[in-house]
């Protein structure tokens, strides 16, 4: 395995960047929004320079070797046979859970989602014309685990028509297991719900935890699902506007193509195209490097966490690169500590209330996809804030 450097710092102010410049204050320390901090895989930087060197980026038609790209990865990562036929493409991941909540919903109906859950979720939903449905997740020492009882309740409304289902879990990091998966599947088939699994953190997994796809667990959760992936959170390439559904359902799959038409987000452009081949083609040993920095920040943080700031806590982190961390025990709320944190502190992390206005509150989620030098400093300035409350 090779050894590349994530430890080096890049300036990315005052280039674009909606994680860096959303502040006109050059002295906040952004630590918020889901981007990395670390260039692109050498392969894919090189793959896009050849696409420019080019020179002519008019519509782009994707090829043989996108699809081939997909469905080796899937078999040799995570142990997926996919069908080129089960494949659309589109712009990102965001754009197509709107369009499969759509494609399988009637106004009016409701979506289930397990809070605390990614806050993109809920605009998706009503956006759609449709109801939101929480099943909260209880807290299980330093993770969380489903409410069995509540969730299968909640999918035997007969409003529920689907459950979206954030696979790794973001903000609460969860990797499911096989066995988790497969009774969800079984709930939401029993009482005929349809599910939606957002996989784009699927490949920032933690040591000693495997990613196992919603879709690949029985032909039962195969028949009944929306798989939505993307290389674009994994490689850091969300800018590049590329992302794709698989669907094996011939009949469902034909409601979200029609629908990702109907929202015009058919087209990709030919960088994101490059991209995809080349992470997935020539960039698995940079995503397992990865994996491995990230869980050194974690580390990193929870010894930083549990020496200076002792009524915080942190909770188990088994896939993305977001770290969750509890701080009821300081009697403020989420938004109140993000606050004194951006103007005392001059670090912007996210408010827990983003991700569930009550079962969200009393966390912050931390973006922990930088170098050790820059999260080092982050946790100065949030000890400086919260350590003396």
């Amino acid at each position: 395995m090779k050894n590349y450097d994530f430890s080096k710092v890049i300036d990315r102010r005052h280039s674009g960047s909606v994680k860096w410049d959303h502040f006109a204050d050059d002295e906040v320390l952004p630590l918020w929004v889901a981007d990395m901090d670390f260039q692109a895989a050498p392969a894919i930087q090189e793959a896009l320079r050849r696409r420019v060197d080019h020179g002519v980026f008019g519509y782009a038609q994707v090829d043989d070797g996108y699809y081939d790209a997909i469905i080796s990865w899937q078999q040799r990562r995570h142990q997926w046979t996919v069908d080129r036929s089960s494949i659309l493409y589109t712009t990102g991941v965001v754009p197509a859970a709107s369009c499969a909540i759509k494609a399988l919903t009637l106004p009016g109906e409701k979506v289930l989602v397990m809070t605390p859950v990614y806050n993109c979720f809920f605009s998706s939903i009503r956006n759609q014309g449709c109801g939101i449905a929480e099943s909260a997740l209880k807290r299980d020492g330093d993770s969380y685990v489903v409410d069995w009882d509540h969730f299968e309740r909640q999918c035997q409304d007969e409003k529920v028509t689907v459950f979206l289902l954030c696979n790794p879990h973001n903000p609460a990091g969860r990797v499911w297991t096989q066995e988790e998966l497969r009774r969800m599947g079984a709930i939401c088939a029993e009482n005929h719900v349809r599910v939606i699994s957002d996989e784009i953190h699927c490949e920032l997994v933690m040591p000693g935890h495997t990613f196992v796809p919603f879709a690949a667990v029985c032909e039962q959760n195969q028949r009944n699902s929306v798989t939505l992936c993307s290389p674009s959170k994994s490689f850091n390439i969300a800018g590049l506007q590329n992302a794709y559904v698989i669907c094996s359902d011939e009949e469902m799959r034909r409601r979200v193509d029609r629908v990702i038409n109907i929202f015009e987000v058919c087209d990709v452009n030919p960088f994101g195209i490059e991209a995809l081949k080349a992470a997935y083609n020539e960039s698995e040993e940079w995503i397992d490097d990865l994996c491995q920095y990230v869980w050194d920040n974690y580390l990193c943080l929870k010894e930083f966490v549990a020496c200076r700031l002792p009524k915080v806590s942190v909770c188990r982190l088994e896939g993305t690169y977001l770290a969750w961390l509890d701080i009821r025990q300081l009697g403020l709320t989420s938004d109140e500590a993000t606050q004194r944190l951006l103007h005392d502190g001059k670090v912007f992390v996210s408010s827990g209330t983003l991700y569930g206005q009550r079962d969200g509150d009393g966390y912050l989620r931390i973006n922990l996809a930088c170098p050790r030098a820059t999260l080092e400093e982050g946790l100065k300035r949030i000890e400086k804030v919260l350590a003396y409350i």
